[in-house]
């Protein structure tokens, strides 16, 4: 695990935009990182997830999401506003 990447436990769920943002802190700087639904079942093996599921599925795959997160750091893989958005 890199030392200089924190995930802490601040996820939120977006109903209107259909994702989790969760915020990152990389060398003491936070960035803002998000999730889509999509993505989440995909990680759940399911076809749909409801907006009370999202979190739970969120929580089980926590470790598989901050792998993905370090390595769209390390690849410096931002969107234009500077954020990581992971798709599937």
């Amino acid at each position: 695990m890199n030392q200089s990447i924190l995930f802490p436990d601040l996820q939120q769920w977006d109903s209107e935009r259909q994702r989790v943002h969760f915020p990152v802190q990389v060398q003491g700087a936070t960035l803002d990182c998000y999730i889509g639904i999509q993505a989440l079942a995909k990680l759940a093996e399911c076809e749909c997830l409801s907006d009370s599921q999202v979190l739970q599925v969120f929580e089980e795959h926590r470790f598989d999401i901050e792998d993905w997160v370090e390595t769209l750091i390390e690849r410096e893989a931002f969107d234009e506003h500077g954020a990581i958005q992971l798709q599937p």
